[in-house]
This record gives C-alpha cells, structure tokens and sequence, in this order.
C-alpha cells in the first residue's frame, strides 16, 4: 500500500507539474516558431514586455478550440481531485447522492459555457460532458472504496466491481489525458503557424518612406500598434491599420520539411 501510495502521489506531481510547464512554454515556443526563431521570439517579448507572456497563453487557449477543451477537462478533474483529497471527499459522503453529484458539476457546466460561448455550442458541450464525467469516476473512486476519503489515497484493493472498475478506467484517462494528450495538442497548436493573436496591414515606417506591411499586432499604441513586420522582421509602429482575415504567417512544423 505505501508503494501504492507513492506511486499516485508521483502521479500527481507529474500531472500538475505538465499543467504549469505547458502553461510557461507553450507561449515561448508559439512565438519562436511563428516568428521564425529565437531572437524574433525575444525581440518581440521584448517589444510586448515579458509579463505579456500570459496574455499569448490567454490568446492561444481563446483562440484553439482543442487547446481550450483539453485544459479545461484537465483543469476541473485536477481541482475536483485536489479538493476531494482534503476533505471534500468526507463532505460528499455524508451528503444525499443527488446533492453530492450536482456540487461536483458546477465546475464542468461552467467550464462548459465558457468554452461553448468562445467557440460554440458543440466544444462547449463536449467539454462539459467529458469534464462531467471523469469527475464522476472520482467520486466513484471515493464510494466504491477505492480511495479513502480521510487521506485521499488510493486503498490499494482489488477491482472486486464493475463500478470499482469504472473508477479505474476514468483514472487512467485522466491521466493519460493530462500527461500525453494536452501537452501533445499544446504543441501541435504552439507550431501550426498560425498566428497567435491579431494580423493586420498597416502603414509602417522603414526609415525610407511609409509602406503598407503585414504585421502581427504586439499592442496598442497611441493611434497605431506595436507589431512584428513580417516583411522586414522586425518590430515596427503600423498606422492606418486593417485586419487581415488570414491568420496562416507560416506552414505548421509537419509540412516545414
């Protein structure tokens, strides 16, 4: 039992771990790779102001509906779990089935919406579904007596039920889905070469005269932008400016070869 233990506290770490890892580098390699190396990614952080990381992550989980979705899944079974395992669990127990099951889907019907309102009633609703039910499979876990709700570790028993079973499976999917699927759909998402926020043409001053350039908009300033001139690959002030619908700036990782 206590390698038992062991075992699924490493999980743990590993899965959170992924989360915030992803979370810091998605960003970084979503700028190098759209801008076309490392010293475009820097000079462009440094254009946005390093802190402005954030909002990039923010763009790219508004903006990629399966990037969204994923986190978000992972996301509520994580905070369900983490909360369950220090004394959520306990409270559950001693609550009628129906009240404890509807307090465990306010976080999937609310991660729902929100997905559904950016990107459409289908991801939304997919993303509550599947947020829903893999925080059944820990409450499962709890009441099939596969974990103990004073330590919110694993017993350690056999698979003696079906439901005991079913608790299991929904484990290992959430994790699989937090250690392979995220982290492979944030870099598919960090190299498809789309742009990771709005793109523009505007008028942009190259010390020889005014040009109409495209650009990617790194913030506002004054009447004009802060952009990267995918032109001359640099940082550049656009006036003038009008949105581009095509956000494609380069071919995804796949077909660079």
């Amino acid at each position: 039992m206590a390698e038992s233990t062991a075992v699924e506290d490493s999980r743990r770490s590993a899965a959170r771990i992924v989360v915030a890892a992803l979370v810091l580098a998605v960003p970084v390699v979503k700028l190098a790779w759209t801008l076309g190396g490392g010293s475009a990614a820097r000079e462009a952080l440094y254009a946005m102001g390093p802190s402005n990381i954030m909002e990039v992550a923010i763009d790219l989980f508004l903006a990629e509906p399966l990037l969204a979705a994923s986190l978000a899944v992972v996301v509520s079974h994580m905070s369900y779990s983490y909360f369950s395992a220090r004394g959520g669990a306990q409270r559950h127990l001693r609550s009628p089935v129906p009240l404890a099951v509807g307090s465990a889907m306010v976080v999937p019907v609310a991660v729902g919406v929100v997905v559904g309102a950016i990107n459409g009633p289908v991801w939304g609703t997919a993303t509550c579904a599947l947020a829903a039910l893999l925080r059944l499979t820990v409450f499962l876990e709890y009441r099939t007596g596969r974990r103990s709700p004073e330590s919110g570790k694993r017993t350690g028993e056999a698979v003696g039920s079906l439901w005991q079973g079913v608790a299991d499976a929904g484990r290992i999917a959430a994790l699989a889905l937090t250690v392979i699927v995220l982290p492979l759909v944030a870099f598919g998402v960090a190299v498809n070469g789309h742009s990771w926020t709005t793109v523009m043409f505007c008028d942009v001053d190259t010390g020889s005269g005014t040009e109409r350039a495209r650009v990617i908009e790194l913030g506002r300033q004054g009447h004009g932008i802060t952009a990267w001139s995918l032109d001359d690959h640099q940082v550049v002030v656009g006036e003038n400016c009008l949105l581009d619908e095509d956000e494609v700036i380069r071919p995804p990782l796949w077909r660079s070869g």
